[in-house]
């Protein structure tokens, strides 16, 4: 499963305001990607992502075999508490050569 959020600009009540989308994205052993859920916030946190877990357990996600994520604070540790099984590998980032 790939998570992540980006931000856009948007005009909300006559105002043009930052908005995170945060979005899952499944992919099934046979390689079938499926997008999984989008959803809106002011900003990226962990509370959020953990909304996202429990949500996608309900709706009949059974286990996560692997999670690609950011570096965000906490964010491993949600996935965690929802799916205990899940392979968080860790990100390094190399600069260009």
């Amino acid at each position: 499963m790939f998570m992540d959020a980006i931000y856009f600009h948007v005009r909300s009540e006559g105002r043009i305001v930052k908005k995170a989308v945060y979005i899952a994205i499944g992919i099934h052993m046979s390689g079938h990607k499926d997008v999984l859920g989008m959803y809106v916030g002011e900003n990226e946190s962990t509370k959020l992502w953990l909304s996202i877990m429990n949500g996608l357990k309900n709706r009949g996600v059974r286990d996560i075999l692997i999670a690609c994520v950011d570096g965000l604070t906490l964010f491993t540790q949600a996935i965690e508490a929802v799916f205990p099984k899940t392979e968080i590998p860790a990100v390094y980032y190399s600069p260009d050569p």
